[in-house]
């Protein structure tokens, strides 16, 4: 899968940078002293393979990877094909099959179909060490990804941000709300779902601005795995 233009020219004017050299310096010298990251190399910038800048509907803002082996590639809250469904998806699923009653359950947790539709499921780190969370955080992912939403902000011509948890709400302070649709809500962790993630109605208050938009809804339903 190769890189969307628009957002090519983006990831390399922040690689030119400083900060981003100094990441990737610290990721490669992790690998050389024997470090497993993930996701791999080639699945780092996988969220921006989909769908370009200007086609891009809703942001689903995540943390990090997940740090186990064979989960993450590239794409918040996904796992690859074959992978157990990990228990933030699992509340992702109960808020959907609440929110639509013909929403089916899928047998596995890879969301590319929503990736192909326009949603951008974009980690604010998007690499993190085997059975260590948040390891990458502040080696300056975080500049990357704010320079990434700056852009929808700046450029797109309205689209949804949906920030669960005090993490994503953060990093969305900036965004002109007057333009496009930001909808926050607790994270769908175990941890605090019950704290209003359930009923929150994301997908459904989603699919209903993009159709004021006149743009085309988000189909949220999975195909099942054979």
């Amino acid at each position: 899968m190769k890189i969307k233009p628009k957002w090519q020219k983006l990831i390399s004017e922040e690689q030119s940078k400083p900060y981003f050299s100094q990441l990737s310096n610290d990721i490669t010298q992790q690998r050389a002293n024997g470090e497993v990251i993930f996701p791999s190399n080639n699945d780092v910038f996988n969220a921006f393979c989909y769908q370009d800048l200007q086609n891009t509907k809703v942001v689903v803002l995540g943390q990090d990877p997940y740090h186990g082996e064979n989960q993450a590639h590239g794409l918040a809250f996904s796992v690859q094909q074959g992978m157990k469904v990990p228990p933030s998806l699992v509340n992702i699923y109960k808020e959907l099959s609440n929110e639509f009653d013909a929403f089916n359950t899928p047998n596995h947790g890879c969301l590319i179909e929503w990736a192909q539709q326009g949603v951008l499921l974009l980690n604010t780190v998007l690499t993190v060490k085997k059975a260590q969370a948040h390891s990458h955080a502040k080696l300056g992912w975080e500049i990357f990804t704010d320079a990434i939403i700056e852009k929808i902000n700046q450029e797109n011509s309205g689209c949804v941000f949906i920030l669960w948890g005090a993490h994503a709400q953060k990093k969305g302070k900036n965004i002109n709300n007057k333009k496009h649709l930001v909808l926050n809500g607790p994270h769908p962790s175990p941890l605090s779902a019950y704290r209003g993630f359930f009923g929150c109605k994301h997908f459904s208050k989603a699919n209903e601005w993009l159709l004021s938009q006149d743009k085309v809804a988000i189909n949220w339903h999975l195909s099942q795995n054979n």
